[in-house]
Order: C-alpha cells, then sequence, then structure tokens
C-alpha cells in the first residue's frame, strides 16, 4: 500500500501546539522559551521543548543560547520556516472565509 507524501508533513504539523508555535514566531521574532509558555495556555514545558527540538531538527526553527547567567535562548524562524508559515496563511484565509471544516 503506498503512502501519501504528504505524510510526514502532516504528521510534524498535526502534533498538539505545532502550528500555534509556527503562528506565535509568524509575528514576532526571536521569543524565548518562556514567552511560549505564557502565551501556549496549559502546555507542559516538557511538551513545547519537545516540539521546538522537532521544529530545530527538521530545520524550520533555529535556537541561539547565549552564554549568560541566568541562561538565555532564543527561538526563531529559518528560511525554510518562513516559507512555510507563507503556506499556512493561505489555510488561515480558507478558515476565515468558510469557517472550520
Amino acid at each position: 500500500m503506498a503512502t501519501c507524501p504528504l505524510s510526514p508533513a502532516y504528521d510534524l504539523l498535526g502534533k498538539k501546539c505545532m502550528l500555534h508555535i509556527l503562528k506565535i514566531l509568524s509575528f514576532e521574532q526571536p521569543k524565548r522559551f518562556k514567552d511560549f509558555m505564557k502565551e501556549l495556555n496549559g502546555v507542559s514545558s516538557k511538551t513545547l521543548a519537545g516540539r521546538l527540538k522537532e521544529l530545530e531538527r527538521e530545520g524550520l526553527v533555529t535556537r541561539k543560547a547565549f552564554n549568560e547567567i541566568p541562561p538565555r535562548v532564543e527561538y526563531s524562524l529559518t528560511e525554510k520556516g518562513e516559507a512555510l508559515v507563507e503556506q499556512l496563511k493561505g489555510i488561515d484565509a480558507w478558515i476565515e472565509k468558510w469557517g472550520s471544516v
């Protein structure tokens, strides 16, 4: 049985908070971990850390750590991430016009 070539992208983006993280970064970057925690009510720090690592591993987000006390880490979209966010705006427009599915 053939698999859908879009499955890996759907599997990644379908995970809890993935689209919300990308949307947050589309409005303002860089963002710090604590800023995500404020905007993602009810999400555990473990879940957020895991999602950010996945986005970084896929080349959608960069992580910049500063050698400071207390430690500071900032996240930004990569060029690949920016391109994905541009495509997602079409879905946002569709939802605005037609509502949810």
